[in-house]
């Protein structure tokens, strides 16, 4: 059975981004904390994504290794990103690229099909998408990666849940600039 891994960069009060979408408050590129994104990534055999978030790393990554300021760490994450399966759901989108599969039926059913199977473990990503998958237990690891930033409201990390989840503290680690991460494992 595969592992569902649920990992985003969030503000301190919560938000993956603030009102309008907006992911300025992440700052300057924190080239350790990107390289510790690219371990991540490397070591995901699937990532599943909603219609936001792919779009966002669609209209990036897909040439982000030929960009003219691009660092060592940003080349391997644009080809590992291109390399990495992925399945998008999403019931407005008519066509995916680079080693993706569209999905636009039932997300949950297909989250825990891909569970069943046997593989490395997968990431999703995308707050409607993971607050599905939230609602219906099947993240296994929360991965919370917080810059010091208040924003004040947009769209939350956390979905409203119709019950508690009892989590174990796995790991903490600070990077430079005061990002810290925290992961947690779904006690089950």
């Amino acid at each position: 059975m595969r592992k569902l891994i649920y990992a985003m960069n969030l503000t301190l009060d919560g938000y993956i981004a603030a009102a309008g979408d907006d992911i300025g408050w992440s700052g300057p590129r924190n080239h350790e904390l990107f390289q510790w994104w690219l371990d991540q990534e490397q070591a995901s055999g699937l990532s599943l994504y909603g219609r936001k978030l792919w779009e966002a790393m669609s209209s990036y990554w897909p040439t982000g290794d030929q960009q003219p300021n691009a660092t060592p760490a940003e080349i391997e994450f644009a080809r590992n990103w291109r390399d990495t399966p992925k399945v998008v759901f999403s019931s407005t989108i008519d066509k995916v690229d680079w080693n993706t599969r569209l999905v636009t039926g039932d997300a949950i059913a297909e989250i825990t099909r891909l569970k069943a199977e046997d593989g490395g473990s997968m990431r999703i990503g995308g707050a409607t998408l993971a607050g599905a998958a939230m609602r219906a237990g099947l993240i296994d690891e929360y991965t919370i990666v917080t810059h010091p930033v208040l924003v004040g409201g947009g769209t939350p990390f956390f979905t409203a849940l119709d019950s508690w989840v009892n989590l174990n503290l796995v790991e903490t680690r600070t990077f430079s600039g005061g990002v810290a991460l925290t992961r947690y494992e779904a006690r089950r």
